[in-house]
């Protein structure tokens, strides 16, 4: 059997998140996906706490939605700065010409 390339470089990682365990699949390190799913975890936990009455599935979606959102944002906030950067860079040129 003739094993891939990307197949020899995925990594197999057991997690615990929400008191459940998962096991993830994937070609990053194991200490960033410990690191992913121990953000998740507290995500979740944060959100357990405020709302303590939500089952596991509605928590997960709730906290899928938060996390996109903080994504969003952050993403935007980036792209923002490269904006500026680029804004500064060009003045910097038109200044030096």
């Amino acid at each position: 059997m003739d094993v891939s390339q990307s197949d020899k470089e995925r990594k197999r990682i057991t997690v615990e998140i929400h008191n459940r365990s998962y096991t993830i699949i994937g070609q990053e390190e194991p200490h960033h996906i410990r690191m992913v799913s121990n953000l998740v975890d507290q995500k979740m936990r944060e959100i357990h706490e405020a709302n303590p009455t939500l089952d596991v599935s509605r928590l997960a979606v709730l906290t899928a939605v938060n996390t996109m959102n903080e994504y969003i944002k952050l993403k935007e906030e980036c792209t923002e700065l490269m904006n500026y950067i680029e804004t500064i860079e060009k003045e910097e040129d038109n200044e030096n010409d």
